[in-house]
């Protein structure tokens, strides 16, 4: 009996073993890991006095990385040498290079850096200070840079302090206090001393952390004053089930000022030089300038000696930085090489413009596909010539005869008499525009090379009634559409709604520069009726010097419109999804303008209007607009935002556990005891949230 209850038991555990071997499988991770790093142990503590080593040791709960570190971290005051920096398994070391400064406070700005090594959770916003004398630096300022043209928040840009306020002091020496932006235009500079600073933000390419006038900057003209304050507030604290559990009194403190708003741009500045030269065609001159000129630069042929001389039409941009000089005479353009001295203004070593002479040698030589291009073409011209000369001679036979070509050969023989071959030299004219036209639209035609005259008798606009086509009286002749471009025309006249034109320019009524002569351009437009068409209006708190665009999702300008008596208009849109910008012109002149650091100009202010506009068709939209209402760094809306920031992944928990009905809070990135808001009556004011205080 008991060998009987022996045998059992050892039956029944390996038959236990058998079924565990069978049911292998891969573990359960457990839940996913969404809090980051923490810093288990410094060596030397933090905010340690009297440091005397080169080293910086911290050390983590769990294995880290450093992302990005030369984007995102930053050491203030800045070392003659970059220190190395590097993580191994939980730790990261700081290993300076060179002597530290005495009786400095030094902080390493890790800003979102540092990330655990499985999630990728974020760090977020974290310093290590220290000083190497007896006294650390406890005071910080904070807020968030905007690029000025369109409010993206500018991504991981340095922001510093200079306690010299000299103005030289941004373009001689480097900032003396640093920190960096995080993926929210955010930054805080901590551990400064009591004193007056200007403030800087700077893209430094360079790395010199000084201002070069290529470079993004950001300026305050105001001075910045560290300060402390302190404010008493009621904390709650809640049971698992939200009851209130305890209510307490907590002081908190304050470091001001914590809400500046720096606006990022760039001078555009360039300098003046002679980028690049080139001859694509043997016709064709061009020049390319490294910045934009207010004259044309002047040209003396050189080579060859003999040549007409108004021996160019020149084709350029706005900005006379790109010319195309196409070459009228004949002779010249037979040229392997021409010769010119080209006298234009060009930048010195000192940044002054002054005038200069350069030699530039064009050469030609016609690319191989082009000659083979010709070859062809000539072939084929010689084939449809003797296919031609059998058609007619069979068909004189025939007709000896009595008789006729076949039907196909017949069609053959009227297709090649009547056939203009594509490589026969013609002006060639398009409309700019094609199948429907929008109200308001204008009637353009480009060439494809400069033109010398128009027979306006050749050109004729109608608009049709019922079924008949009737000539428009008055109607201004085909024009130049500005001084510019010798190859763009315009009819000075502007389509109605609900109508159909009719453009016809006649064979020969346009002559190029080269006596080429055109074809006949015959055209029918269709213009849409009005109740395809959206209206915008709006009435804005800015009453004059402003103007406004209405841009599409990837913030092309469709349309512009002026602000006057605060308010404006936009007729006739076509339906779609749309976004407003507003910039406050400042100087009248129709465009934005960036700002000057040397002129201590500002740029120009920029608002968004914080919603999508839904247009449909035949609907107006009436709205009213403040543009001060929210917060400039909440104003550009979602959809269109370029610099988001990264997903943190801690909050992805936060977002799947939020109930019906929470609040979502805005949290304080950076400790400074105040939410994102920058408000205020001017685009770069934000004195109103100064002595603001969170409740």
């Amino acid at each position: 009996m008991k060998m009987r209850w022996t045998y059992w038991a050892v039956s029944v555990v390996v038959a236990l073993a058998m079924a565990a071997c069978a049911s292998i499988g891969s573990p359960e991770g457990g839940p996913r890991d969404y809090t980051p790093p923490q810093v288990v142990k410094t060596s030397p503590a933090p905010n340690s006095l009297n440091f005397k080593g080169n080293k910086v040791e911290i050390t983590f709960d769990e294995i880290v990385n450093i992302k990005d570190q030369q984007k995102k971290v930053v050491i203030s005051p800045a070392p003659r040498t970059q220190p190395l920096i590097r993580s191994v398994g939980k730790k990261v070391t700081i290993e300076f290079r060179d002597t530290l400064q005495d009786n400095t406070t030094y902080v390493i700005d890790f800003t979102n850096a540092i990330e655990d090594n499985n999630e990728g959770n974020q760090m977020d916003g974290y310093s290590f200070a220290f000083s190497t004398g007896d006294v650390i630096d406890t005071l910080a300022v904070s807020g968030i840079v905007l690029r000025a043209n369109d409010l993206e928040p500018m991504q991981h840009v340095m922001v510093g302090l200079h306690s010299n306020l000299d103005d030289t002091a941004f373009t001689q020496l480097p900032l003396e206090r640093v920190s960096r932006t995080n993926d929210r235009g955010k930054f805080t500079i901590r551990n400064l001393k009591a004193g007056s600073y200007h403030i800087f933000a700077i893209n430094d390419v360079d790395g010199d952390y000084r201002m070069a006038r290529t470079e993004d900057i950001a300026f305050l003209d105001t001075l910045v004053v560290p300060a402390v304050s302190e404010y008493t507030s009621m904390d709650t604290v809640f049971t698992f089930d939200r009851n209130i559990d305890t209510v307490m009194q907590a002081t908190h403190t304050l470091y001001l000022p914590n809400d500046l708003l720096l606006c990022m741009f760039n001078e555009n500045y360039r300098s003046h030089y002679i980028k690049n030269t080139a001859r694509p065609e043997a016709d064709k001159l061009h020049f390319l300038f490294g910045a934009p000129n207010d004259t044309l630069p002047g040209l003396e042929v050189l080579r060859p000696v003999e040549h007409a001389r108004d021996w160019y039409r020149v084709e350029r941009n706005q900005d006379n930085d790109s010319l195309i000089y196409w070459i009228t005479d004949s002779a010249m353009i037979k040229c392997d090489t021409i010769i010119v001295a080209t006298t234009y203004l060009r930048t010195d070593t000192a940044e002054q413009l002054v005038e200069v002479t350069d030699t530039i040698r064009f050469g030609y030589r016609k690319p191989n596909a082009k000659i083979k291009e010709e070859e062809k073409k000539a072939k084929e011209r010689e084939e449809r010539a003797k296919r031609l000369a059998q058609l007619l001679e069979k068909q004189e036979k025939a007709m000896a005869q009595g008789k006729e070509l076949n039907e196909g050969e017949l069609e053959e023989l009227k297709e090649l008499q009547h056939e203009t071959p594509d490589d026969v030299p013609m002006l060639k004219a398009e409309l700019a525009r094609s199948g429907t036209f929008d109200v308001g639209d204008s009637i353009i035609v480009k060439f494809d090379t400069p033109v010398a005259s128009i027979d306006q008798g050749g050109v004729l606009l109608e608009i049709k009634r019922d079924t008949l086509w009737i000539p428009l009286e008055g109607v201004a002749p085909l024009q130049p559409i500005n001084d510019c471009n010798p190859l763009t025309y315009w009819i000075p006249f502007t389509v109605q709604p609900d109508s159909t034109y009719r453009l016809t320019i006649d064979s020969a009524a346009v002559t190029s520069v080269y006596g080429l002569y055109n074809g006949l351009l015959r055209k029918e437009l269709k213009v849409k009726g009005l109740e395809e068409y959206a209206n915008v209006f709006f009435k804005v708190n800015v009453h004059d010097g402003a103007f406004v665009e209405l841009m599409t999702s990837n913030e092309k300008v469709e349309r512009r419109a002026t602000v006057q008596n605060g308010a404006f208009e936009l007729l006739n849109v076509n339906p779609n999804t749309y976004y407003l910008r507003l910039v406050i012109d400042s100087n009248g002149n129709g465009k934005w303008d960036t700002g000057n650091y040397a002129n201590h100009l500002q740029p120009e202010e920029v608002y968004y209007y914080p919603k999508k506009l839904k247009l449909r068709r035949n609907w107006d939209l009436d709205e009213s607009w403040n543009i001060y209402q929210t917060a400039i760094d909440l104003q550009k809306p979602e959809e269109i935002r370029h610099n988001k920031p990264d997903q943190a992944k801690n909050k992805i928990e936060k977002k799947t556990d939020k109930k019906p009905g929470d609040e979502e809070e805005e949290e304080d990135e950076f400790g400074t005891g105040i939410t994102n808001t920058y408000t205020g009556d001017k685009y770069k004011d934000s004195k109103a949230n100064r002595n603001r205080r969170p409740f």
